[in-house]
C-alpha cells in the first residue's frame, strides 16, 4: 500500500545506464499515458526510498540493481490535489537478471542518450532533470516543478 504525505505523493524513479544506452519503458497508463519515462512508481508504507528503487527496478523490468545511487530529488506541485509529487530519482550502472516487462505499466527499450533527450516524447520534467542526474559528475540534483490546473508546466525552480 502506498501513502501519501501531506498531500504528496512519493514516488521513485530509476534509471538503469548499460554504455551509453538508458532503459525507459513507454506507459501504457497515467500518469504519462504514452510518454517515455524511467521505470518506477510509488513508495509503498514500509518502504523506503531505497527500498522502493529496488523494488520498482525488479517488478517493472526484472532487473536487480547493484548499485544504486540517488542522484535527485523533485517535486511536482499544481493546484489539482491529484498532482503533488515527490519524485526519489535513482540511477543504477551495476545490476543482472533478464529483461522482463511489466506490460500493465509500459512496453521497455534500451535507448541511446542523445536519442532519448533529442527524439523522444517525455515529460517536460523529465527532459529537464533527467540530464542533470545522468551527468556522471556533479552533485545531486533537486528541484521543484510548478504546473497549473491544465498540468502544463509553468515555472520550475533548481536548489
Amino acid at each position: 500500500m502506498a501513502f501519501e504525505a501531506k498531500g504528496r505523493i512519493p514516488t521513485v524513479l530509476v534509471y538503469a545506464l548499460r554504455g551509453t544506452q538508458v532503459l525507459l519503458m513507454r506507459r501504457n497508463k497515467e500518469p504519462n499515458l504514452g510518454l517515455w519515462v524511467a521505470p518506477g512508481g510509488k513508495i509503498e508504507m514500509d518502504e523506503s526510498p531505497h527500498d522502493a528503487a529496488r523494488r520498482e527496478l525488479l517488478e517493472e523490468t526484472g532487473l536487480v540493481t547493484e548499485d544504486l545511487a540517488w542522484r535527485g530529488f523533485c517535486t511536482e506541485v499544481s493546484p489539482r490535489a491529484d498532482w503533488q509529487w515527490m519524485l526519489f530519482i535513482y540511477v543504477t550502472r551495476r545490476f543482472h537478471g533478464t529483461l522482463n516487462a511489466d506490460l500493465r505499466e509500459g512496453a521497455l527499450a534500451w535507448v541511446e542518450l542523445d536519442v532519448y533527450f533529442a527524439n523522444l516524447d517525455i515529460p517536460l520534467a523529465d527532459a529537464i532533470f533527467a540530464p542533470r542526474v545522468l551527468a556522471s559528475e556533479g552533485d545531486m540534483f533537486e528541484a521543484k516543478f510548478v504546473y497549473d490546473a491544465d498540468l502544463r508546466l509553468v515555472e520550475w525552480v533548481a536548489y
